[in-house]
């Protein structure tokens, strides 16, 4: 469920271009290394970075937000609904990185 919702907020953030790449490949490419921690029930390496990507991502995304949000008189609808996308998917993180560790710990992380 974290990586979907994750997937669609991100999809939805980068629906109108006002984020660069970067934003679009840091947030796929950690959903990628999710869904090996997914696959591999037993790696405590996969959970572990997959959390590790979820913490940059958050800083990353604050980055992108803050550095490429655009003026007032330059948002449309679609502009701010890409914005809140991101916004959401942000806020959303933490949840998501403090149920990721809880995964980590039953699967025998320390």
């Amino acid at each position: 469920a974290i990586i979907l919702v994750h997937w669609l907020l991100t999809v939805w953030g980068c629906m109108n271009y006002m984020f660069p790449a970067s934003y679009a490949w840091g947030n796929f490419s950690v959903l990628a290394v999710g869904i090996w921690a997914i696959v591999q029930r037993d790696s405590l390496d996969a959970i572990m970075m997959f959390l590790t990507g979820l913490l940059l991502t958050v800083l990353t995304d604050i980055i992108h937000i803050s550095v490429f949000y655009p003026p007032n008189n330059y948002l449309t609808d679609e502009k701010r609904f890409s914005a809140g996308m991101a916004i959401f998917s942000l806020l959303l993180k933490p949840v998501s990185c403090y149920l990721v560790y809880r995964m980590y710990r039953e699967r025998g992380g320390e």
